[in-house]
């Protein structure tokens, strides 16, 4: 299988992004990728809320959902948009991830179940939460044998959802994100290898990367990560462009039959 993560720096303008990813999306099929995935929120970045609202959908009414459908059938790939908003309620929205499968149905979806409420700095500040709903369900999807376990950016610190993902058989773990620059810098690569290691599974992790129109910015650097905690491919800037690794699902097997940590489940009593 060829994988291949898709880096954007997505705007306020939604159409515009769908033509964007979609052209990213497009060199990647051309490039022998059959499953594509983009960072989180490939719909738009707008950290206004009401702006968001003005602009946003229910998923049923979408243009982006009939897009990347259509053009996952197109490519007759399978096609992972990372992360979506829509409306679910009034001046509510979901932080969703949609699996595409390459007749263009809809394989599988994840809403975030971690919302990014934390303060940074004292001028950098944080509280999805106040704007999103969050899931409450871990999601894994089949895609031809193998197996795909769906989270979005801020889950990757919170280890038991891997885990979770591995006792249920994941491959790979997908981690589209929008990480931001100070905890990109520090955490991006650790947390990403350290997944990859505690669960012997391949991590996929397209994200956002650059300065975006509503005046955020994002770390980038897009990683594809092997079960032994190895990078096989990443994009070494913080600008669109997309980066592939062919992958060898017994790297799975070997990984987790040398060290079975994944499938460790002790009772801990802090005395």
């Amino acid at each position: 299988m060829k994988l291949a993560a898709v880096q954007l720096c997505s705007g306020l303008d939604i159409i515009q992004n769908i033509k964007d990813a979609s052209i990213l999306i497009r060199n990647a099929a051309a490039a022998g990728a059959n499953f594509i995935a983009t960072p989180e929120m490939t719909n738009i970045i707008q950290r206004s809320a009401k702006g968001l609202h003005g602009v946003i959908s229910p998923q049923e009414s979408a243009a982006e959902v009939a897009a990347f459908s259509s053009l996952a059938k197109d490519l007759s790939v399978y096609l992972l948009i990372g992360s979506m908003a829509f409306k679910s309620g009034k001046r509510r929205a979901v932080n969703r991830s949609i699996l595409f499968a390459p007749d263009g149905h809809i394989a599988a979806q994840y809403d975030k179940i971690h919302l990014f409420d934390v303060t940074i700095s004292r001028t950098e500040m944080w509280k999805e939460s106040s704007v999103y709903d969050c899931g409450d369900q871990a999601v894994m999807s089949d895609m031809d044998g193998v197996k795909l376990g769906l989270s979005i950016c801020y889950d990757l610190r919170f280890p038991a959802l891997y885990r979770c993902y591995a006792q249920a058989g994941a491959h790979i773990v997908t981690v589209p994100a929008a990480f931001t620059v100070p905890t990109g810098r520090a955490h991006w690569e650790t947390l990403l290898r350290a997944r990859a290691i505690e669960t012997g599974s391949f991590i996929i992790a397209p994200a956002q990367g650059g300065l975006h129109e509503d005046g955020r910015e994002t770390w980038g650097r897009s990683m594809i990560i092997g079960p032994w905690g190895d990078i096989r491919a990443q994009v070494d800037h913080n600008q669109p462009g997309f980066c592939m690794a062919d992958i060898d699902l017994n790297d799975v097997t070997s990984a987790r039959s040398k060290i079975p940590a994944w499938n460790y489940e002790p009772e801990y009593k802090v005395l």
